[in-house]
This record gives C-alpha cells, structure tokens and sequence, in this order.
C-alpha cells in the first residue's frame, strides 16, 4: 500500500530534468514487478525522453540566461530586505504536479496493456493506480479541510469537557489549575477557529483566475500559466517565512496558484505558488509564444483568447468548470482554437 504519497515512495529511474538549479524533476516512473519485465509497458512511460532536450539544449540564448536573476523590493512600509522570484519557487507545487503526471501515466498504462491484451499485467496496473488515486484523494481531502472541519468538531467537544473542569476547579477553589484550564481552553478555541475558518474557505472559495489562464507577476514580471490553485496557502511555515506571507495585504487566507513560469522569463523558476493578490491578467489577449516543458501534459492547446485549455483531468482535479470563449465572428485568422474542449 502507499503510505505517504510522494516522489521518494515512488519507485524511479532513469532521467532527471533540472528544477532551477537543481535536480528534482524529470522521473522515470517504472512499474515495479512483471509489467516492467514482461511487455515493458513501464518503459513506454510519458516520462521517457519528455524533456529530453529540455528548453537549455538547443537554446544558447536561455542557456546564457540561466544567471539571471529577477530581484525587486518588497511592497511594503517597514523594511528593505529584497525578496527574488525564486523565494516563491515551491518544489512541494512541482511534486504535486508530478504524481499527477505519474497517475496519468499509470491509467495510460492500463490502457495500453488491455490493448495489447496483457489483461494480467493490466490488473496489476490497475492495482497499483488504485493505491495512487486513493492516497491522493486522502491527501485532497485533507487540504480543502474536511480533515479540519472534523477537527474543529473534536475540538469543541473537549473544550466542553475542559470548560466542565474549570467549573469543577474554580468550586474546589483550586485557582492554580483553574488558570491552566483557562489557557489550555484558550487555546482549543483558537485551534478550532482556526480549522473550522479553513474548511470554510474551501467551500466558499472564489478565485479570481482560472486553470490555463495567463497570468503576470505583478512584482516580478515574469509571465506564467495557471495549472493549480487553493483557497488558502497550503504551504509549509517555512516556506511563508521564506516568502514573508505575513507581509501581504491579505495575508495567507487568499487563494494561492500553481503556476508555471515561462522559462524565457526565469528558466530557473519552473514552478511557483503565488498570493492571489501578486498577479495580474493581461489587459489584452497574449498570443506570444509560451515555453515550459509541462504545457504539453496539462492542456490541449492554446485558444483564441491566448490562454491554454486544461486538460479533462486537470479541471477534475479542482472541480474546475470548462471555460468557452466568445466564438470570432469574423472567423479566427490566427489559427488558436475557440471555445474549449473537455
């Protein structure tokens, strides 16, 4: 069974793509057992060769960019400190992204060896995608907050209990421990507060932009596409230290994108987790070329608005509705695709 689903617990091999400077990406991901040795139905992965040149090879001009850097100062009264590009940078968005690849990897596989009649090593597959998609919607359920929104309820319970005991404390005359209660109820009330606000958010969430919609930095500049997004920042607290979230006008109880970054813009960045409030949407469509190696797996193409259409399993993913687009009158000349698809 999978225990705890990421990167490390899945069994790998071969290339690696490059996150940054760094090395966390491009995966080989291998059925382990007779569907890798029988039909070799592992190695035929997405995976392989994806980003086999990548965008460095075969573009000096990105490979002489790599240096660069995006530096601007933060926003905001009280301090100096300048924040780079790179301190919204979120390896925890690319895995995310990642074992999505890998379960639509594993379905394609399944697929494939019922094709070819490998109803064995179909149901092996099938077995280990099962596995996947029932850890991942653990995991989804616990970030929109269901697993908080049960939390706040065990809370209130034992903040009953606890009150019970005070009331029991303050009749004995036993102020010390009465005072101990008193905080120790304080601080159940905010806890559940706290849990009870962030299943609330995920219910009501409203998101300014949408998956697939082309996006600009307001601080940074940097162009980007939208490929994922939470209601609240889903992050570690190191990481909003790192991108000083306490700092934002509203703070982390905003919506927070996955983003991709055009890699002409910062070929370090790849992908990053944005504050609703740090990105605009062009004033007019943008048609220019956009680059990154995972384009091609998240959406079908570009429409004729500029923006990118997200595949069927990524709006399932959010619970995303499709997006349509006025249809050109006069005919579209610029070959994009209208409407959408899905």
């Amino acid at each position: 069974m999978v225990q705890s689903l990421s990167l490390s617990t899945l069994t790998t091999s071969g290339t690696t793509a490059v996150y940054g400077s760094e090395v966390v990406g491009r995966r080989h991901y291998e059925i382990v057992g007779k569907a890798h040795v029988k039909s070799g139905i592992g190695r035929q992965s997405l995976w392989h060769g994806y980003v086999s040149s990548f965008y460095f090879k075969g573009n000096p001009s990105l490979l002489r960019k790599r240096n660069l850097r995006v530096k601007a100062g933060w926003p905001f009264k009280g301090g100096d400190q300048e924040l780079g590009a790179s301190s919204e940078r979120s390896e925890t968005a690319n895995e995310d992204i990642l074992i999505f690849f890998f379960q639509l990897d594993l379905a394609t596989q399944v697929q494939r060896a019922l094709n070819l009649e490998e109803y064995e090593i179909a149901q092996q597959l099938r077995n280990k995608l099962t596995e996947v998609e029932a850890e991942i919607l653990k995991q989804k359920e616990a970030k929109r907050g269901l697993s908080s929104k049960s939390e706040a309820q065990d809370k209130a319970i034992s903040i009953v209990r606890l009150r019970g005991d005070l009331q029991n404390a303050i009749e004995t005359e036993n102020y010390a421990l009465a005072a101990k209660l008193r905080d120790d109820i304080s601080k159940l009330e905010a806890e559940s507060l706290a849990a009870s606000a962030k299943a609330l958010a995920y219910e009501n969430a409203q998101y300014a932009f949408r998956l697939g919609q082309k996006v600009q930095h307001k601080i940074f500049g940097y162009r980007a596409v939208v490929c994922g997004m939470d209601p609240v920042c889903c992050e570690s607290s190191s990481w909003m230290e790192t991108a000083q979230v306490e700092k934002l006008s509203r703070g982390s109880n905003q919506p927070f994108y996955q983003v991709l970054v055009d890699v002409y813009a910062d070929p370090n960045l790849l992908v990053a987790y944005v504050p609703e409030e740090n990105l605009l949407a062009p004033e007019q469509p943008d048609l220019r070329r956009f680059d990154h190696p995972y384009i091609s797996f998240l959406f079908y193409g570009m429409d004729a608005a500029g923006d990118f259409i997200p595949i069927k399993q990524l709006r399932e993913k959010y619970n995303r509705p499709r997006h349509e687009i006025p249809l050109n009158p006069e005919g579209d000349e610029g070959g994009g695709i209208t409407g959408n698809k899905g």
